[in-house]
């Protein structure tokens, strides 16, 4: 699984600056870098206020970041599926 991963890929989506989402998730800069490249791993509290940052639920972040884990659907579904939450994260993004 790759929380930092995800993260990253919904904060691109949304246009957002590593600065802007640190801000609004009351983290560092620093921290929120290290954890998009994986050197860490946020606690519960951390991820939640990243998902409160980003404007989506944490089970998105937790979809995306296991959707490479899933063995009951195909892998193209698992893409297809991602490929639509982000779109529509983004089209959140641009009306919100």
């Amino acid at each position: 699984m790759n929380l930092g991963k995800a993260i990253r890929l919904c904060r691109t989506q949304k246009d957002m600056s590593l600065e802007e989402l640190s801000a609004k998730a009351d983290i560092s800069t620093s921290y929120l870098s290290l954890l998009e490249r994986g050197k860490r791993d946020p606690n519960f509290s951390t991820l939640q206020n990243i998902a409160i940052g980003l404007n989506v639920p944490v089970s998105i972040l937790v979809f995306l970041a296991g959707k490479d884990e899933l063995t009951e659907i195909s892998p193209e579904l698992a893409d297809k599926l991602a490929n639509v939450t982000l779109s529509l994260i983004q089209s959140s993004s641009s009306h919100g």
